[in-house]
């Protein structure tokens, strides 16, 4: 089946795309703000108790999740800016050609491109990914985490469920 694509019928979609983008610059404000927030007033590794199960804990993670090659050397900040790069730029266009009605993956890739973002602006100016939210049961201890990983994780989960149980033929 062929599809053309009109002048106007881009500028129509990329109008209905900019509440998606607005999404994720959200993710990138709300995880800037929130890891400034952690930097100005939290001692570094030092918890501070909010539940018995839940702390804010300033750590530095230089690398991936749970802390994949965060003792690599210094190296692994370049690839995860050029992993992070490439993946936000997929998401832009794989977001730029969804149909308008594809809106619970639209939100998913929203919430990642944010997180993804809000990550890289870590690596970018300081080297290393700022965490401050950090979950714990009976002495484990969850890896600490921010709100772009938050949002990152809430999108994947998105995608998931949408692939598994969304409308078939959109």
């Amino acid at each position: 089946m062929e599809r053309t694509v009109t002048t106007h019928s881009i500028v129509v979609r990329s109008g209905a795309l900019l509440g998606w983008y607005a999404l994720a610059l959200l993710v990138v404000v709300v995880d800037q703000l929130t890891k400034g927030i952690a930097s100005a007033y939290l001692d570094y590794a030092r918890p501070v108790m909010v539940t018995s199960f839940f702390n804010w804990t300033l750590l530095h993670n230089p690398g991936a999740a749970f802390s994949f090659l965060s003792d690599a050397g210094g190296w692994q900040r370049w690839l995860f800016l050029a992993i992070s790069t490439v993946v936000s730029l997929v998401i832009v266009v794989w977001m730029a050609l969804l149909p308008r009605n594809a809106r619970l993956q639209l939100l998913a890739l929203g919430l990642i491109l944010g997180g993804a973002i809000g990550n890289l602006w870590d690596r970018l100016m300081h080297g290393f990914v700022v965490d401050f939210i950090q979950l714990h049961y009976g002495g484990y201890y969850f890896p600490a985490f921010n709100i772009a990983d938050s949002a990152i994780t809430v999108g994947a989960a998105i995608l998931i469920v949408d692939s598994l149980f969304g409308r078939q033929g959109r």
